[in-house]
């Protein structure tokens, strides 16, 4: 579930591609195109989407607050009109995030000042009767993801899945049912963002898919049908590695990694369990992915990321079946040479990414945030809005440790040398201007 959750990818364009590097070998030529179409929905600073620009939770920033509580260090602190787990986006001098308010059966996408925390405009997307969730989901639990232009933001309206985008100015530009959606634990579909693409995993209960929709008219570019038939709530990663472009997510039974313009499946492992929340992450120093679950039974491990076909176990680089060590909901991340992630357990791990070796663990307590770093420093945030503050190393390193005072389930943002934390009715922005 993404439950606390916080939380589709032509000719003519290929073409371009060679044009635009016409003596480079194909490797670079899609590195370049991978970088420019990360560009496009990102300015230097920005933390567009889920997990930031590059959907892993890290910044390229070196510089942000290590000291803080509800008081020091924070520049504001906003009270939203509703509730919910989704996280902030930040761009163009904008933070945007979802809320619901239940006893109006609402929910809304909100569009904040960075600078001083003024919320801007505050625009119902839906208002319908609440679905049933898990005690630990919220209504408002996808985070929403912002181009530049528009900002895409996706609920659940009974049994369809609601798929919305706005302009800066709080206009709607349109809105689109891409399909079913049923879960007993309620929804988290974040909204991914790839070169003039939406795109919205809807593992559920049923027939499920992931769908690529235009960014400019929600026309469908492509759908890719799930035959697991079983929810789970990961947002898919994209990663140009092993020579090509490749959106890989943990659902349906299944690891599998897909080519994000078409769809068309690269390759697939199967299971390692049933269900899954956490998104995986990928290692330039490995060229491995990472992926960790836990139900109902419990895995971390490493996948080449030159894997094609149907991937065996014995292909694996290293694989931990254990209930310690495997995280079900936060997502985990890569600092260096190091794996880094918060079990169920309330244990925080970390993992030698080559060996699969675990070379300490910490008890920090129940964790739903997805774990962020920059400037090698890896931020842990518990339910309890306790941060941690890690320097990854072989041996265990506590920076600093800050408390809000209040649960956060939602990840952090960083931007422009400030954290923005959302908890479940604030948001706040963490160090100076």
């Amino acid at each position: 579930m993404r439950p606390a959750f916080s939380s589709t990818f032509a000719p003519k364009r290929r073409l371009a591609g060679r044009a635009a590097f016409p003596y480079m070998p194909r490797a670079m030529r899609l590195t370049g195109l991978f970088i420019l179409a990360a560009a496009a929905i990102s300015q230097a600073a920005d933390w567009p989407q889920w997990r930031g620009a590059n959907l892993d939770g890290r910044s390229t920033e070196t510089t942000f607050p290590t000291k803080w509580s509800r008081t020091e260090n924070v520049l504001w602190r906003t009270e939203l009109p509703g509730e919910g787990h989704a996280s902030v986006v930040v761009q163009k001098g904008r933070l945007f995030t979802v809320a619901a308010i239940a006893e109006k059966n609402e929910r809304m996408l909100i569009c904040m000042d960075r600078t001083s925390g003024k919320i801007l405009w505050q625009q119902v997307v839906l208002t319908s009767p609440l679905e049933r969730i898990h005690k630990e989901n919220s209504h408002a639990s996808s985070t929403p993801a912002c181009d530049g232009e528009r900002v895409f933001c996706t609920f659940l309206d009974g049994k369809e899945a609601v798929v919305a985008a706005y302009d800066f100015s709080g206009k709607q530009l349109w809105t689109k049912r891409p399909g079913q959606f049923s879960s007993v634990h309620g929804f988290c579909s974040t909204p991914i963002l790839f070169k003039d693409k939406v795109i919205v995993n809807c593992d559920h209960d049923g027939d499920g898919y992931i769908v690529a929709l235009a960014r400019d008219d929600g026309r469908e570019l492509w759908r890719i049908d799930r035959a697991g038939k079983t929810r789970s709530y990961c947002a898919p990663l994209i990663q140009e590695t092993a020579g090509r472009a490749q959106m890989v997510l943990a659902g349906s039974k299944n690891f599998t990694g897909y080519n994000p313009d078409t769809g068309r499946e690269l390759w697939n492992y199967a299971g390692p369990t049933e269900q899954f929340v956490a998104s995986p992450v990928y290692s330039e120093k490995t060229a491995h992915f990472y992926l960790t679950a836990g139900f109902p039974t419990y895995h971390t491990l490493a996948l080449p990321a030159s894997a094609t076909g149907t991937v065996q176990e014995t292909q694996l680089a290293w694989h931990h079946k254990q209930k310690k060590g495997a995280a079900y909901v936060p997502s985990p991340i890569i600092e260096g040479d190091w794996l880094l992630l918060n079990d169920d357990l309330g244990f925080a791990h970390a993992f030698d990414a080559k060996t699969g070796d675990i070379v300490w663990n910490e008890r920090f307590g129940r964790t739903h945030a997805s774990l962020v770093s920059a400037g090698g420093l890896v931020y842990f945030i518990n339910d309890d809005g306790v941060c941690r503050i890690v320097k990854p190393a072989e041996k265990f390193a506590v920076v600093a440790t800050n408390e809000l005072g209040e649960p956060v389930y939602a990840s952090p943002a960083l931007s422009d040398g400030q954290i923005f934390i959302r908890s479940y009715k604030a948001v706040y922005c963490i160090g100076s201007r």
